[in-house]
């Protein structure tokens, strides 16, 4: 149906709307009629002494002629309230009777209706007519009355759409007035060159018109013959460049005089942010070039330093020497710019780079341009390193000049200088180490590789970047079954960001032959945090060992050792037995033979206490004790190591109870009980030894600050020559050479006790005095500790 009229407040506020089809108004009107059930629906809109028809659904499509004031009578019946208006049977209406409401020959005796409200004013009605008479439901109506809603919502949209159109259209008559009445020259053109708009006083200045020259290139009558050529390049650059841009130029007026202009163009963008038009805003500058050429001299050296300065702007002649710098280009070499304007810029660069400083002029002088690093001197005896960027500026009747601009970048030349270093000394470190050593992405994929490692795995380095690492090596456990990739403990690590300690794995070789590993596996993580809190991991590197050789060695040493547990162990079993019987059936026997036998008796204990201690060292340091961790009491152990040393020594039993004192707080330890007891009665034994009988030894266990327990044991024996003390820990290594040895044992129950400490995350240390004692500390996790398996 054809769209009329719009009723508007006032002429002055509105103008009318343009009549064209409203689709969205028509789809409103045939709602109505679907919802109310009805075969007519409207949507009625009307003005103070007309009305109009907007959209009608029911009606065939056909064009109707209605009468204003029955129109009228439709959109106001009732009153003018907001409600929702229905009349059950029209031709009982007093308005309508007795035909009901008759429009062209078709008489309608139901009517329902709900008021379109824009801006608190009743503009219309969504109504629907039927044949019959009937009633209005309770979802009608409010369907009806959303579908008022809706079409005043719409009309609101065309209300805004034709205001925009008119600021748009109102604002393009200001620019149009603006442009023509400012003093400015301001001219238009399209990307190919051609104006699109030439102002009053760019007709003014050139004596053509817009209409002369619209459609038409600047070049092709304003611009001298031979000063085209610049012209279109000057063009070209500003299609290019970026902007704002400033540029010169002289207009061949039509009565044959020049003018001289200078200009500023940007770029205007259409909504998509292209650059659709060149738009250039100029000043003819005749007379005032004629009267000061040092003025304009002077303004074009500083346009183009401002539009191009980088930091340090300076401008020097043809031989390089300055003849002006500003404060921070002098500032930037420790000096005023009196120091510095006046003299040659090779008197500030060292004399082994001023063949570069003669390059450099060489190059000005044969291309107008040059860019590249100056290595300045400053005045406290530094190097000042200035990325800089110069052209050759000539201007008519003066005496060409560089000006150029830098950047000092000599920290970031530095870091880099820094980074370069460290970057070649962790690949010659990465190089030069025999472990394998790689690096793998959150995606499992090499990033870094040493020559050992694609070595050890038979790959080539370019082999292995940028390839699963998990799908190279096949990653199995030491029985041969594989791996999946999220149960591969090196995976794991980027989950827990722990480091991964293992051994006994089994890595695959290019070959499909498999090589014996032992790795560590520690994540790579970001300095930064998420807001959450968690560490981000971006990476692990892997470090790992060939182990076959090793392991050799091992079988070997576990073959050696079986044999001496066996072959030395048995005898001596077999003697000390047998001189324990001798000792019982000799008691009558002379002084002499008793003596013999207590000694045979002691070495034969020494021995087998030898053994038991390299054959548990050797369990301990291969990993084949297991350790059985809990939290222990640290009082409990102190004094079970007590009840204990005094159980293997009967007959020091009363003085150890009566010369050792213990103190304990009240704090626990994360370890295997039986083996600190151990480690406490080695202790607390050669405090014993290596002490007179008279003093006193103290043992103690207290809490660090940092999650840890520190255990002590005190005596005030002979004490350790300086030069022994970080040597008693090892193997078959003793205090003394020579007291030590008349003492007793074996020299290795120091260093039983640290490979225990050790195996637990801890540490242990002597520190002694000859001649006043020894203290013996070492210390134990209060937590389960991430290294511990």
């Amino acid at each position: 149906m054809d769209a009329l009229l719009v009723k508007v407040e006032t002429p002055e506020q509105h103008d009318v709307l343009i009549a064209a089809k409203d689709p969205i108004l028509e789809d409103l009107a045939r709602l109505a009629a679907e919802a109310c059930g009805a075969p007519v629906g409207m949507v009625c809109l009307t003005e103070e002494e007309s009305g109009s028809m907007k959209a009608v659904a029911g009606l065939g499509g056909a064009k109707l002629e209605l009468d204003g004031q029955l129109l009228n009578r439709i959109a106001t019946t009732r009153g003018p309230g907001t409600d929702i208006v229905a009349v059950e049977d029209l031709q009982r209406d007093p308005e309508f009777a007795p035909h009901g409401m008759v429009i062209g020959r078709r008489a309608y005796r139901y009517y329902a209706s709900a008021p379109v409200i824009v801006e608190q004013i009743r503009v219309g009605v969504v109504a629907v007519l039927d044949d019959a008479p009937r009633e209005l439901t309770g979802i009608q109506a409010e369907t009806l009355g959303v579908l008022a809603r809706q079409a005043a919502t719409q009309l609101e949209i065309h209300e805004r759409s034709r205001q925009m159109a008119l600021t748009a259209q109102s604002q393009k008559k200001m620019v149009s007035a603006v442009l023509d009445t400012i003093g400015a020259l301001v001219v238009v053109f399209d990307m190919d060159g051609r104006i699109v708009r030439f102002n009053q006083a760019c007709e003014a200045v050139s004596g053509y018109s817009f209409e002369d020259l619209a459609g038409g290139r600047m070049w092709d009558r304003l611009i001298l013959e031979e000063e085209i050529p610049e012209a279109i390049a000057e063009f070209e650059r500003l299609r290019k460049g970026v902007f704002p841009v400033s540029f010169e130029n002289r207009w061949k007026r039509r009565d044959g005089t020049l003018r001289h202009l200078t200009w500023a163009a940007t770029a205007l963008r259409n909504g998509d942010g292209e650059v659709a038009f060149l738009i250039a805003t100029g000043t003819d500058v005749t007379e005032q070039r004629a009267r000061d050429l040092t003025l304009r001299e002077s303004e074009a050296r500083y346009r183009q330093l401002v539009e191009s300065s980088l930091g340090m702007v300076f401008t020097h002649d043809m031989e390089g020497r300055l003849m002006s710098i500003n404060a921070y280009g002098s500032a930037t070499v420790g000096r005023t710019i009196e120091e510095m304007v006046g003299r040659k810029l090779e008197e500030f660069v060292s004399p082994k780079r001023r063949v570069a400083m003669l390059e450099y002029l060489e190059t000005i002088a044969a291309h107008g341009e040059a860019q590249g690093l100056f290595h300045l001197a400053h005045a406290d005896g530094g190097l000042r390193v200035i990325v800089y960027r110069n052209k050759l500026i000539t201007v008519p009747e003066r005496t060409p000049y560089v000006l150029g601009m830098g950047v000092d970048i000599t920290e970031q030349t530095r870091a880099e200088r820094e980074l370069r270093t460290l970057t070649r000394q962790s690949d010659s470190i990465l190089e030069s180490v025999g472990d394998g050593i790689f690096c793998i992405d959150l995606e499992g994929r090499v990033t870094l590789v040493n020559t050992a490692a694609a070595q050890m795995l038979g790959y080539r380095q370019e082999e292995m970047l940028g390839r699963q690492m998990h799908a190279l090596i096949h990653h199995s456990r030491p029985d041969g079954t594989a791996y999946p990739i999220e149960q591969s403990p090196i995976h794991r690590s980027l989950v827990s960001f722990g480091t991964v300690r293992l051994r006994d794995e089994i890595f695959w070789r290019k070959d499909g032959t498999g090589v014996p590993v032992e790795y560590v596996a520690r994540p790579l993580l970001d300095t930064h945090l998420y807001e959450s809190g968690k560490t981000h991991a971006v990476g692990v590197v892997v470090a790992f060992t060939d182990t076959t050789e090793r392991r050799i060695l091992d079988r070997l040493k576990d073959e050696f050792i079986s044999t001496v547990s066996h072959e030395l162990r048995t005898p001596l079993t077999s003697l000390r037995a047998a001189l324990g019987l001798l000792n019982g059936a000799l008691e009558d026997r002379p002084e002499k033979s008793q003596q013999m036998l207590e000694i045979a008796l002691s070495n034969t204990d020494r021995l087998t206490r030898l053994i038991n201690d390299i054959v548990d060292l050797e369990r301990i340091s291969s990993g084949k004790n297991e350790l059985h961790l809990d939290l222990a009491d640290a009082e409990d152990l102190l004094r079970g190591a007590i009840e204990k040393t005094s159980d293997e020594s009967p007959a020091l039993a009363g003085k150890i109870r009566s010369k050792v004192r213990y103190t304990a707080d009240r704090v626990s330890a994360w370890c295997d009980r039986e083996r600190i007891v151990q480690v406490l009665c080695n202790l607390l034994s050669n405090a014993i030894k290596f002490s007179a009988l008279a003093e006193e030894i103290e043992i103690s266990a207290h809490a660090l600050e940092d999650q840890m327990v520190l255990f002590k044991v005190r005596d005030r024996g002979i004490g350790i020559p300086a030069d022994r003390l970080e040597h008693v820990f090892d193997r078959f290594r003793q205090g003394d050479g020579s007291d030590s040895r008349a003492l007793g044992g074996t020299g290795l129950g120091l260093a039983i006790c640290r490979s225990i400490v050790t195996l637990h995350g801890g540490r242990i240390w002597a520190i002694s005095l000859p001649g006043k004692g020894t203290t013996v500390h070492f210390t134990l996790p209060m937590r389960p500790h991430p290294n511990l398996q």
